[in-house]
């Protein structure tokens, strides 16, 4: 995470207007040793090319790769300007984040600093805050909530229905800051997972803040778990779900010893960069009505701040809803009409990005958008993905996936002798593989084989035929840990999608190769 301390904060500016600002945010990084003298002129450069607002009252100026020569050392400056300055375009900023990167670092700095400033309420905090210690923390995304506490337990409801169990357990998350309101939203509409012994799992991929556990428990012990996740630690916590034990004393324990089941003192709650990956529960699918395509980032130095302004102006003329997730860095989907969304997603030179668009101009949004990426997003360009870009509508795709037969051969060729190939329905391909690793899927395995199915435009669902789980998400950490995967067990996969075989084949592949061990 970013280093910050008074020596790189300034609270409570003052200037007359945005080049004021950048000027001072540019000294401030030469005083500091990040940058020589001179960088300023890059900064105030790169404001003409593409403005550097981000939105929720932040900017971060940057300067152009003319000047990144000039950069000594890797850091921000941050000012504070509480009356705000006025950034073009209708914007204010109240908080302004100069940034010195060599090579493509910024990209890693960018992707840190919008997962907080995501959240409206941290970014109006920061404006307004003069606690030098609140605004570090803020920025840090540090907060001091326990993954479990009474307060998230609710016992002896009068309810059978688990929506009413949902709904009490996404509030009681929400209420203290776990989740915002996308979250409530997405796992409301969601089937929770039956565990067994009369408890249920509930997640989502959207809306997740703090890493957090809600247990609400009706007067006949049915028992709901809600986990908000922002990165591994909680897998301690999943894997005991997987114990028949714990599950039996979870639909009868007071609240004292539900506590002391998740043994939630020894638990760190620290987000790193695996953060998304476990909050991947979720898939995208081309439903009717919508249109989805897959683009490859060309950019030399992928989208930092000018290309993804482009692709955001892009976009902004349609009426369609476009969501876009990095294909190759785990992470659930964003708006794609928000410039802070887009530049969080850290997408690098080659890595794929998914977009769903959907209403009355959806197809014309993506066709735009298509063309907007081959001719570099406002940069020259000369690399050639080796994977052609795709539109597909959700009634009838543009790239035809292979019939099933043909899939079975293929993975039954594959590196991985334990594979044992199943026709099915047409569209899907299916394949079943046993796992070797000593102590089963734990928790690096488990992130391993999520980081795998993530890289494929496939819908990819996976079951434990030895425990008869029923098929759960493969792309959500947290469902695969309560699999209760064990050495020995097969899991059989079932995927459709354009890249189904493609992400069947890499499957068998990592999981033959021990999946890290």
């Amino acid at each position: 995470m970013l280093n910050l301390s008074a020596q790189n904060i300034r609270l409570n500016n003052v200037v007359s207007n945005k080049e004021e600002a950048i000027r001072l945010v540019a000294q401030g990084l030469v005083n500091n040793g990040n940058v020589a003298e001179g960088y300023e002129t890059g900064m105030l450069a790169r404001e003409t090319q593409t403005s550097t607002f981000l939105g929720n009252g932040i900017a971060i100026p940057h300067g152009t790769l003319d000047t990144r020569h000039l950069v000594q050392q890797t850091g921000v400056q941050v000012l504070q300007f509480p009356n705000g300055v006025e950034w073009g375009e209708g914007n204010t900023a109240y908080v302004v984040i100069g940034i010195a990167a060599k090579s493509d670092e910024h990209l890693s700095l960018l992707r840190q600093l919008t997962t907080v400033l995501g959240n409206e309420e941290t970014a109006e905090k920061l404006a307004k805050t003069q606690d030098l210690a609140e605004f570090i923390a803020l920025l840090s995304g540090k907060r001091s909530e326990p993954v479990l506490s009474a307060e998230l337990l609710s016992l002896n409801i009068e309810s059978t229905s688990l929506i009413t169990l949902s709904a009490i357990n996404a509030a009681k998350l929400q209420e203290k800051g776990y989740v915002n309101q996308s979250f409530i939203s997405d796992v409301l509409a969601t089937t929770p997972l039956n565990l067994g012994n009369n408890v249920f799992l509930a997640d989502s991929a959207k809306g997740n803040q703090l890493n957090g556990i809600a247990v609400a428990r009706n007067q006949v012990g049915k028992t709901l778990i809600t986990v908000s996740v922002i990165d591994e630690s909680l897998n301690p916590q999943l894997a005991k779900l997987t114990q028949i034990a714990v599950r039996q004393k979870l639909t009868i324990a007071p609240i004292e010893q539900i506590l002391n089941l998740f043994g939630i003192e020894s638990q760190a709650h620290s987000a790193n960069e695996y953060a998304t990956a476990a909050n991947s529960s979720q898939d995208q699918t081309a439903c009717a009505g919508q249109i989805v395509a897959t683009f490859t980032v060309r950019n030399e130095h992928g989208l930092h701040a000018r290309p993804c302004a482009v692709l955001v102006q892009t976009l902004k003329p349609f009426e369609a809803k476009v969501t876009v997730e990095n294909l190759d860095r785990p992470v659930a989907p964003v708006n794609a009409k928000s410039t802070m969304r887009v530049v969080a997603l850290g997408a690098t030179k080659a890595h794929r990005l998914r977009f769903v668009a959907e209403g009355v101009d959806a197809q014309q949004a993506l066709e735009a958008l298509g063309k907007a990426f081959a001719e570099g997003l406002g940069e020259n360009v000369s690399f050639e993905p080796p994977v052609a870009d795709v539109i597909e509508s959700g009634n009838a795709p543009l790239v035809q996936v292979e019939n099933s037969v043909q899939a079975d051969s293929s993975v039954q060729n594959s590196a991985n002798p334990t594979v044992e190939s199943t026709p099915v329905n047409t569209g899907e391909l299916e394949a079943t593989f046993t796992i070797k690793n000593e102590h089963g899927l734990h928790a690096r395995p488990c992130a391993i084989l999520v980081n795998e199915v993530k890289k494929y435009n496939a819908t990819i669902q996976v079951q434990n035929l030895d425990r008869d789980t029923q098929l759960v998400s493969a792309k959500s950490l947290m469902k695969i840990v309560a699999l209760g995967v064990q050495k020995g067990h097969r899991l059989r996969f079932v995927a459709t999608g354009e890249e189904a075989q493609k992400a069947l084949d890499g499957i068998g592949a990592a999981i033959e190769a021990g999946l890290g061990e």
